[in-house]
């Protein structure tokens, strides 16, 4: 493999002004040096990692990367800006920027090169001597680690070995990795006094063993604050005699300090901005808890403080596992906010069933006919030669996967709420509402119900002998009785009496009411573009195939349509009006074609982003003429998923199309009439965006 980077890789005059310039200026010396295939595709791959969080770090410092599958090999570059870009840091622009590829499936080669220079990068010998650096070759060696030697020489065939002779002392300080730094004490430093002098009374009375701190680092991303946080606290406890021991929670996985190691540990830091995975483990000792900047913006005083605590006797009691979905909550955060991550959590694992069960079951459709359903079991009759056979067996797969649905709801709602307690009587509650015929409803509050059932149980305080046993025997045993008496003999007729009436009322919708409905579910699809609003009517239109009618049939065909407008309008926007959109825009929006036609409403979050006030109100009224006008046309779906590629299944295709095209236009319309008026009350010049960053400044 070659070197991860080389002197043409580095541009230290790097005089893009904004982020996606500066990404596109040193990819394109990745494409030129044969490492990246296709740089606009690449690109693509950077803006939808950037899209999903800033990647500027405090300090002056940029590092947009991503995984994807037009790179070749490992290959980071390195930008310097005079006058800094802005990448989303709190501190301001960045003037150091490091784009970092890697191939697609390379997470750990990924991972490896983000977490090595977030470490770096804590050190100001460094960043300093990048920010010097006067030659490509010098800044290469140093990113790269290389022995001053070896630094001094890609320096001199960068610049020839005349200029790289007449300065060798500045070019080996320059060139001196940080690790390197570390290792080798200055020469000139004369001995220390202390390591002839007798030791004093007061060292000899100290203890031999020093004080030890373990500490976990986390971040939202766990990439680069997370091991930044780690190199400032292993630094400043060896600057305090402190032996420090960090577990780094990052992307990928991570891997438990020694439990000998903790159990031995005088005291504990978290600095995290995401909850502490197995946090039972630090139960009974000193904890300061903060923020993962905190622990790379004063660690001394973290160090300091935890001492202060052991030395005071002051011990954490025992940890109750936190929910997943409750991970990075505020003490805050609203009982409504809660509960709508709870439910999140259900959806979002069900999401994968509903696309396989729900496809293969549309494709037996499509081989077998919609009699298919009658076919005896594959087990007992199968010809091979047979497309029947062969649909029967998509359709009884499909059937299985479909039925796991309302059990997987529940049983991730309540994980979502109690953590892996949680999951057995949630699926026990999901597969009783199943049976009962409660449907989606029932697995909806039977997994609220395991969760809350769980979190009590949790809440009692028991005997330390006991504790070991509750989560795999006491837990699942209570909570299953409990959900399953509740879903039995209380909660779920009344639950299956509602869902019989919802089915007949889906059933029987016809004239406005159907218009009506579309109308609304398609306001929802398109008013948070994928999120929490979204997942709700999608979740409600999928529930309805599990027991297919009419109406449900429908309302399934409304939601996707509806679903499909907001990324093809900006697409269709940002191609007959690209004046009025950035060029990150405009590149986002070839892409939104695919997204759009695939059924992926997220495509559109990137215009939402930047310029929400015109966007999403544009967006859900394109959705609610889709949705409303599928519903009039009697389009129905018997497909989950699919956009455009599942057209052959889906009743009346033409008007569905049509209702489709008729909503995207609508879209494009609104929100290229509402931009237009903002470039016109903010007197910009015609041809030019009234913003080369974002709408929100403008809307302000």
């Amino acid at each position: 493999m070659s070197e991860l980077i080389t002197a043409e890789l580095v541009d230290l005059d790097l005089s893009a002004e904004t982020k996606d310039a500066a990404a596109r200026s040193l990819a394109e010396r990745m494409a030129a040096s044969g490492r990246v295939t296709d740089l606009e595709g690449f690109l693509a791959d950077v803006a939808a990692r950037e899209a999903q969080m800033p990647t500027g770090l405090d300090g002056g410092i940029g590092i947009p990367h991503c995984r994807s599958t037009h790179v070749t090999e490992p290959t980071l570059a390195f930008g310097r800006s005079a006058s800094g870009i802005d990448f989303g840091a709190p501190d301001g622009p960045a003037d150091l920027i490091f784009l970092i590829a890697a191939p697609a499936g390379g997470d750990a080669d990924h991972l490896s090169i983000l977490s090595t220079l977030a470490r770096h990068l804590m050190d100001g010998e460094f960043t300093g001597a990048l920010r010097s650096a006067t030659e490509p070759g010098r800044a290469a060696s140093l990113i790269r680690g290389d022995a001053p030697e070896a630094a001094e020489a890609g320096a001199a065939d960068a610049t020839g070995a005349e200029e790289a002779a007449e300065e060798p002392t500045t070019a080996a300080a320059e060139a001196t990795p940080p690790a390197a730094a570390e290792a080798t004490p200055p020469a000139a430093e004369p001995p220390t006094p202390a390591a002839t002098a007798p030791t004093p009374p007061e060292a000899a009375a100290q203890p031999a063993a020093p004080f030890r701190i373990v500490a976990i680092t986390s971040c939202p991303t766990g990439i680069a604050h997370t091991y930044m946080a780690a190199e400032s606290l292993e630094k400043a406890g060896t600057a305090a005699g402190v032996e420090v021991f960090v577990e780094t929670q990052g992307s990928a996985g991570f891997k438990r300090l020694d439990p000998q190691l903790v159990a031995d540990a005088d005291g504990v830091i978290f600095a995290h901005d995401v909850e502490v995975r197995d946090k039972e483990r630090f139960a009974g000792k000193p904890i300061v808890d903060v923020g993962v900047k905190a622990g790379i913006n004063r660690p001394a005083e973290l160090i300091a403080e935890v001492r202060q605590k052991a030395a005071r006797g002051e011990v954490s009691a025992p940890a109750r596992p936190t929910a997943p979905m409750d991970k990075g909550a505020g003490a805050t955060d609203s009982y409504a906010t809660r509960l709508r991550k709870w439910l999140m959590t259900g959806v979002s694992y069900m999401v994968p069933f509903v696309a396989a069960g729900g496809l293969l079951i549309a494709l037996a459709f499509a081989i077998g006919g919609y009699t298919i359903n009658k076919a005896p079991s594959v087990a007992d009759h199968f010809v091979w030669t047979e497309a029947t056979s062969w649909a029967a067996l998509l359709f009884q797969i499909g059937g299985v996967a479909f039925g796991f649905l309302v059990p997987v709801l529940a049983g991730f709602i309540a994980y979502g709420m109690a953590d892996r307690p949680g999951l057995v009587p949630g699926f026990v509650g999901g597969a009783i509402a199943l049976t009962i015929n409660a449907g989606f409803l029932g697995g909806l509050i039977a997994g609220l119900i395991a969760g809350a059932v769980v979190m009590a149980i949790q809440r009692v305080t028991i005997p330390p002998v006991l504790r070991g046993i509750m989560p795999v025997v006491v837990i699942p045993l209570i909570s299953s009785v409990i959900v399953g008496f509740l879903m039995f003999l209380v909660v779920g007729k009344p639950i299956a009496a509602l869902q019989k009436g919802l089915t007949d009322w889906l059933s029987g919708l016809s004239g406005a009411n159907a218009i009506i409905l579309g109308a609304i579910l398609g306001l929802m699809m398109c008013f948070d573009l994928g999120g929490p609003l979204n997942k709700v009517a999608y979740a409600f239109a999928v529930g309805g195939l599990a027991n297919p009618n009419e109406g449900s049939l429908k309302v399934m065909a409304a939601v996707m349509a509806a679903g499909m407008v907001p990324p093809l309008a900006m697409a269709l926007a940002t191609t007959v009006r690209g004046r009025l959109f950035t060029k990150a825009e405009r590149e986002n929006g070839k892409a939104a074609w695919v997204l759009g036609a695939s059924f992926i409403t997220e495509g559109a979050i990137p215009f939402a982003a930047a310029d929400p006030l015109r966007v999403i109100p544009s967006a859900m009224a394109g959705g609610a003429v889709t949705g409303a006008l599928s519903m009039a046309f009697g389009c129905t779906l018997r497909a989950p998923h699919g956009g455009i590629f599942v057209v052959p299944l889906i009743g009346q295709p033409l008007l569905y199309l049509l209702a489709i095209a008729i909503g995207t236009c609508v879209s494009t319309a609104l929100v290229i009439l509402l931009k237009g008026l903002r470039g016109a009350s903010a007197g910009s010049p015609a041809g030019t965006p009234a913003s080369d960053a974002s709408g929100v400044t403008v809307a302000a």
